[in-house]
């Protein structure tokens, strides 16, 4: 093993020692690692040499595909979320369980049968804000559901030919480098289905006790301020004729319905199988993040008729809540005689006033110093009423801007129709992405400015930098270095000789992205059937399984750094489950891959 290898590894080893006991951020992290492998010079056979890689070569992986594949999927998933597509998901797929165990069966089934015939990172970003929503309505932190949710997609795409682009990259050197006939389909299943089976089964066995509870979904619910708000059910709402339970309003997180006020009469202690009318005005309660979620649910609008006279379109809104203060006009007025939206072009939707439940309808509120609004305007209301003596503090409501709920069907079609043509292979998965949110935003189911907002930076830079560390493990030799350690202790039985090169693809996998793991490794394990004069499959099917397999740290795969953040993880987290889960993985691969594909 030469220098190179050596700084490489040394590089990487205290990197991981950061990442597991320090709070840095971990594209901060990764930057750093890369950096030094730029800079850190070193003796070699002509002299003294600067850096392991160049400039170019370190900073190649930000114009990777895959990097910039994530970048467009943001953007796709803001045009689900704004219109409300991502809301349907929850609402119809995922359920209301009731434990942690049923809530993972929820999500990690139908992930590990999508991501079998979809791109896996498709299936990731899409479902990390659906599930973020879900986990706050069931009230089960995302720690418990973020990582299972990926893994559960990583499985899955190991059960076919096209789930993963790791299979693909091996059947394309299969085609290019050997004489073997190409792979179907359905051959790595034999395999890959055993293996998502048992390691779904341990999600759900041990995943409730080794992931931690972290970033509680109460915690923010611990607010003093109570708004009452006003919500009614159209003419044309697509709640009319279900009950509260069917609409999903009974299980509000931090609210609940007062009462329901129907044709001069008034239902109080509303049940759950009471059916909701057209022209239904709903009082509810609660704190400001689920008047927020209240606001956008599908088939509900603010029963004030003011939101529909400001100058703009409801999607273009956002949500503010100011304190009146002691100097502001309408103080001591009614909300109507003051003629807030006038003065203002903003509505009042609730107020909140020292833990008091206000009684009367919106436009008889009278205001009082102190009182907090909860306001409907656009954007530029923060920047008018910033520095007005009008009110003592306004603040924007982050991701309240109302849904576009006449577009979800088009959003889940311009979805449907970009996995179609990437799994037909008519088009690459980057320009299916790219295409598919162009269309979002042309057709406005997003914004510009939701997209560029809808874009992780922080994600985006860590997967960039981590796939350059792995261009420095493939380029010094560490990668090729271990799987000749490995392999060169396991003697010449086949099935130990398997066994050791199903280790060093899962260790290779770590350290490097999936692909150029499987990229470096396919001619090891061409030749070292070759020397043990055994059929090659058997390895090609382990390098396929392992090449999958990278759960242990976050930048084993793509995938997981994208649930890294919105899981409110640590990098701790990820060996607590990951390296048992590749213990019983592999230990199924290993078994099953000789009964299927004998030596």
């Amino acid at each position: 093993m030469g220098l190179e290898a050596v700084l490489v590894l040394v590089v990487l080893a205290a990197l991981f020692v950061l990442l597991a006991i320090s709070s840095f951020p971990v594209d901060g992290l990764l930057v750093s690692a890369l950096t030094l492998l730029i800079i850190v010079p070193f003796p070699s056979p002509s002299g003294w040499k600067m850096g392991v890689l160049t400039v170019p070569e370190a900073f190649s992986g930000f114009s990777n595909i895959g990097v910039l594949t994530v970048g467009a999927l943001f953007v796709v998933v803001a045009g689900l979320r704004e219109t409300g597509g991502i809301d349907w998901v929850v609402q119809r797929v995922l359920g209301r369980p009731t434990s942690v165990r049923s809530a993972l069966a929820r999500i990690t089934l139908p992930a590990t049968a999508f991501s079998a015939f979809l791109n896996n990172t498709a299936v990731v970003a899409m479902l990390i804000p659906a599930v973020s929503d879900w986990s706050r309505k069931i009230r089960i932190p995302p720690s418990k559901l973020m990582i299972p949710m990926n893994i559960a997609t990583i499985l899955g795409g190991t059960c076919t030919l096209i789930g993963t682009s790791t299979n693909l990259v091996v059947a394309g050197l299969v085609l290019s480098e050997t004489q073997l006939p190409p792979l179907r389909m359905f051959d790595i299943t034999w395999v890959g289905f055993p293996c998502a089976v048992v390691g779904v089964i341990f999600l759900l066995v041990l995943g409730p006790r080794l992931l931690p509870t972290r970033g509680s979904v109460t915690s923010g619910l611990a607010d003093s301020r109570e708004y009452v708000m006003e919500m009614v059910v159209p003419e044309d709402s697509p709640l009319i004729g279900m009950s509260i339970e069917e609409a999903g309003l009974r299980h509000l997180p931090g609210a609940y319905i007062v009462e329901i006020q129907r044709g001069g009469m008034s239902l109080i202690a509303v049940g759950p199988e009471e059916r909701l009318n057209a022209n239904d005005r709903l009082v509810l309660a609660g704190v400001v993040s689920s008047m927020r979620d209240i606001q956008r649910l599908r088939g509900l609008m603010p029963a004030t008729n003011q939101v529909v006279k400001l100058d703009s379109p409801r999607y273009r809104r956002q949500l503010f809540e100011a304190v009146v203060s002691n100097t502001c006009p309408l103080v001591g007025k009614t909300i109507r005689d003051g003629r807030f939206r006038n003065r203002y072009n903003a509505v009042i939707l609730a107020v909140a006033r020292n833990g008091e439940r206000i009684q009367s309808k919106i436009g008889d509120i009278v205001l009082r110093p102190g009182d907090t609004l909860l306001i409907e305007a656009n954007p530029s209301f923060m920047t008018q009423q910033r520095d007005s003596r009008d009110f003592f503090l306004v603040s924007r409501i982050e991701q309240s801007a109302p849904r576009r709920h006449d577009k979800a069907q088009l959003a889940m079609g311009i979805l449907a129709a970009m996995v179609v043509v990437a799994s037909l292979g008519w088009v690459d998965m980057l320009v299916a992405a790219i295409l598919a949110s162009c269309v979002m935003i042309l057709t406005r189911c997003c914004s510009s400015s939701d997209a560029r907002g809808s874009i992780e930076w922080p994600t985006l830079i860590a997967i960039g930098a981590s796939l350059g560390l792995g261009q420095a493990v493939a380029q010094s030799g560490a990668g090729a270095a271990l799987a000749a350690t490995v392999i060169s202790a396991t003697g010449q039985d086949p099935w130990w000789t398997l066994a050791g090169f199903y280790l060093v693809v899962v260790l290779v996998t770590e350290m490097i992205t999936n692909n150029a793991a499987v990229a470096l490794l396919f001619p090891v394990a061409m030749s070292t059937a070759q020397n043990l004069g055994v059929n090659p499959l058997p390895f090609l099917m382990a390098l396929m399984i392992g090449g999958s397999a990278g759960f242990a740290i976050p930048t084993g795969y793509q995938t997981n750094l994208m649930v890294y953040g919105p899981g409110g993880y640590r990098f701790r987290d990820y060996p607590r489950i990951g390296i048992p889960l590749d213990v019983v993985v592999g230990l199924t691969a290993i078994l099953v891959i000789p009964v299927f594909y004998p030596f």
